[in-house]
C-alpha cells in the first residue's frame, strides 16, 4: 500500500481505489488526520474516469473503525467551535456529489463515527464477527451526524435502539435491519468485496454517476416533484453516449465498450 499519510493508507486495486484507516493500535479511531485523509484520497479521484469504485476499510480484523479517538488532548467533540461545517460534514457533503460508487469493507467493529463512515458507503461488506453500535450516550454526547444518514437507511425503531440504549448489535442483526448488504465469513471478506467490485465495474459509469445524484437529490422531494424529476433525467439518460453503447451491445449480444471521454466530450 501506498501511505497518504500516517493515519490512511491508499492503493489502486485494478479499477478501484482501497482507502484504509491505519491505526490499528488504537482500534482504528477517528481523528483529524484520519478525516482529512479519507476526504483528500476521494478528492484526488473525483474526475479520474479510471477509478470505478472506492472502497473503504480498516486495517487488521478487530475494528473497521471504532469511532472518534477519545484520548486526552485530542480535542474531540470540542475542535472547530468556530466553523459552521465539521470535517466530517465536509466529507459527508463531498461524498454525497461524488459519481463513484463507495463500499465499506467492515472488518471488525463498526461503532459511532465508525458508523458515520459505514453509512456515507453505498454498499457495505461485514466480515460475520463484527459488531455494529453507537453508544456515545455512554460518554454524554450523541451521535447527531451519524443520523442525517442512518434515518434514511433504516426503521426509526432501530435506530432509537441503538442511540438510546448503546447497545452492539451483531453483524446478522446489522444485515437484518438493512445496515449490510452482505455478511460473510472473515476469511471470505475480500473475495466477497472483489465480487462487488467486479460487478460494478461491468456497469455504465455515466449511469452510476447520473444514477448517484438521481438517488440524492430524490431524499428530498415529495412524490410529484420526484416523478417529475426521474421523467427527465430518464430523457438525457437515454442519449447518453454510454446509452447507445448499451442498448447497441444488447442486441448485438456481447459485453458493453464502455469508452473513456475526453473532458470535452458529453455523456
Amino acid at each position: 500500500m501506498t501511505a497518504t499519510t500516517n493515519e490512511i493508507l491508499t492503493e489502486k486495486r485494478g479499477a478501484a481505489l482501497w482507502i484504509t484507516i491505519n491505526r490499528e493500535e488504537r482500534r482504528n479511531a477517528i481523528n483529524a488526520a484520519v478525516i482529512s485523509g479519507i476526504h483528500d484520497a476521494i478528492a484526488s479521484v473525483a474526475t479520474d474516469k479510471s477509478v470505478r469504485a472506492i472502497v473503504l476499510t480498516g486495517v487488521g480484523t478487530k475494528a473497521f473503525c471504532a469511532g472518534a479517538d477519545l484520548s486526552v488532548g485530542t480535542g474531540t467533540f470540542t475542535m472547530g467551535l468556530d466553523e459552521p461545517m465539521t470535517d466530517f460534514g465536509k466529507l459527508a457533503r463531498m461524498v454525497r456529489d461524488i459519481g463513484i460508487p463507495m463500499v465499506a469493507r467492515i472488518n471488525g467493529a463498526c461503532v459511532a463515527g465508525g458508523m458515520g463512515l459505514m453509512s456515507l458507503c453505498d454498499l457495505a461488506v461485514v466480515a460475520d464477527h463484527a459488531k455494529f453500535g453507537l453508544p456515545e450516550a455512554r460518554v454524554g454526547v450523541f451521535a447527531m451526524q451519524v443520523l442525517v444518514y442512518l434515518r434514511k437507511m433504516i426503521h426509526a425503531r432501530h435506530i432509537n435502539e441503538l442511540c438510546l440504549t448503546g447497545e452492539l448489535i451483531s453483524a446478522q442483526r446489522a444485515y437484518e435491519i438493512g445496515i449490510a448488504n452482505y455478511v460473510v465469513p472473515a476469511d471470505q471478506l475480500d473475495g466477497k468485496v472483489n465480487e462487488l467490485l467486479g460487478k460494478l465495474a461491468e456497469m455504465s459509469p455515466v449511469a452510476l454517476k447520473r444514477g448517484k445524484y438521481a438517488i440524492a437529490a430524490m431524499e428530498t422531494m415529495a412524490f410529484p416533484e420526484a416523478l417529475a424529476f426521474a421523467e427527465s433525467l430518464i430523457a438525457v439518460a437515454s442519449r447518453t453516449a454510454d446509452a447507445r453503447e448499451g442498448l447497441a451491445a444488447f442486441n448485438e449480444r456481447r459485453k458493453p465498450n464502455w469508452v473513456e471521454r475526453k473532458p470535452d466530450e458529453r455523456s
